[in-house]
């Protein structure tokens, strides 16, 4: 794939078939164009967690349409967001590759990369050219805690989402009069996987709840059969999990499939927890909970939003939204820059006060590169859908907790 390409992109034509690596050739507009604002996107559109990925891609290339639709960067005369599109592969040493190309193309910012590890290295070699590095998904708290100035993250990391989900475990617990005692966290071996599962066993006996045991695994990972047998052994009343989108669905139907009794299956940042899952196996996500990125039930703009990626055929993931407003507010940045001058756009990050309206959030504020204002939600799959039962302000149904045994 070429990345020095320069990509107009179009939603229709997205969804059309550029899921694969690759980017997007689009005829040339005719007539006398402003200046352009190049950005880097960077996502895991093959390999393992490739579906997720290419939600990411669709959510960034939809709000570079919006942006340039509504008229370009104003204060530089309308200049037109351009997307490069870069393809990780899920390979840190591809995504640092991906980022020299672009250096090289000339673009203003990137946005990526999904996966923490692609982030981490992919943020510090564009901090050797001083180029702001914008985290749509990635939730290791290393990715702004190694004093880059060129590095921001819209969205709370693993730290701010364990200590929100942990706190709403124990008020749902204390509320059904304390069934959970006891848990087992399953993780992925990676960064993201094992930095939560470890902020999680710190955490949960502040609720009143024994972390039996940390059970790690690989990516990736076909059969939990072990797992689950090893879970049953220790007739834990919760199962904590922490992974990509394959194993956390693997891990619950296998659960399911073994007729596990919990008094709840519960995720932080669980990669699985979306759409696509509850959908297509609405049996085994019954009573599933998660805390993760999720959009504002109650926003118009974000409901606006989910029809039209639905009517384009697609899932309204997190990724989809998180990309999309990472995008937004690297275009309000630019509003307020008047200028895609790397200091002045980092200058304007730092200063940024955005609304990230179609996420639970409050105004954006960011300390040493992680927005403030961020928040997760809990969310319960319930008949087939997904409803937010946490903060109270957004939510849009009650939790049902413990679940009910199976028979």
């Amino acid at each position: 794939m070429s990345n020095s390409r320069k990509v107009r992109v179009s939603r229709r034509h997205f969804i059309a078939g550029a899921t694969a690596a690759g980017t997007l050739g689009l005829p040339a507009i005719v007539g006398a164009q402003a200046a352009v604002v190049k950005v880097g996107v960077i996502h895991p559109v093959t390999g393992f967690v490739a579906y997720n990925g290419q939600q990411g891609r669709l959510g960034a290339t939809m709000a570079v349409e919006d942006v340039n639709k509504a008229g370009g960067i104003k204060a530089m005369g309308g200049a037109k967001l351009e997307a490069l599109l870069g393809d990780s592969q899920s390979k840190v040493e591809v995504g640092v590759s991906e980022v020299e190309k672009m250096n090289e193309a000339g673009v203003a910012a990137y946005i990526g990369c999904f996966q923490s590890p692609v982030g981490i290295a992919a943020s510090q070699a564009a901090s050797k050219y001083n180029t702001p590095f914008l985290i749509d998904v990635g939730a290791s708290d290393l990715l702004v805690s190694r004093g880059l100035k060129n590095v921001f993250r819209l969205k709370p990391g693993f730290g701010a989402c364990v200590d929100q989900g942990i706190a709403a475990l124990g008020a749902l617990n204390e509320a059904a009069g304390k069934p959970a005692k006891a848990a087992v966290i399953v993780h992925e071996s990676g960064e993201f996987g094992t930095g939560t599962a470890k902020l999680l066993a710190g955490k949960l006996p502040s609720v009143g709840i024994e972390g039996k045991e940390l059970i790690g695994h690989d990516n990736p990972t076909r059969n939990f059969d072990n797992v689950a047998l090893r879970i049953r052994s220790m007739a834990p009343d919760l199962v904590i999990m922490s992974n990509y989108q394959n194993e956390y669905v693997l891990l619950a139907r296998t659960l399911y499939q073994q007729k596990v009794n919990l008094a709840g299956l519960f995720s932080v940042l669980g990669g699985g927890f979306n759409y696509k899952f509850v959908k297509e196996l609405p049996d085994v996500a019954q009573y599933m909970m998660d805390t993760n990125h999720w959009f504002n039930p109650k926003s118009d703009k974000a409901q606006a939003l989910k029809k039209r990626v639905e009517a384009g055929g697609a899932l309204f993931t997190f990724e989809v939204y998180l990309a999309y407003s990472t995008v937004m507010l690297l275009a309000d940045a630019l509003e307020r820059a008047g200028s895609a001058d790397k200091e002045k756009l980092i200058a304007a990050l730092n200063a940024s006060t955005f609304n990230a309206e179609l996420l639970p959030y409050g105004p954006t504020k960011f300390v040493n590169g992680q927005n403030q204002g961020g928040r997760a939600a809990i969310m319960q799959a319930l008949k087939g859908d997904i409803e937010v039962i946490a903060p109270a302000d957004v939510a849009s149904a009650k939790a049902v907790f413990p679940r009910p045994k199976f028979g």
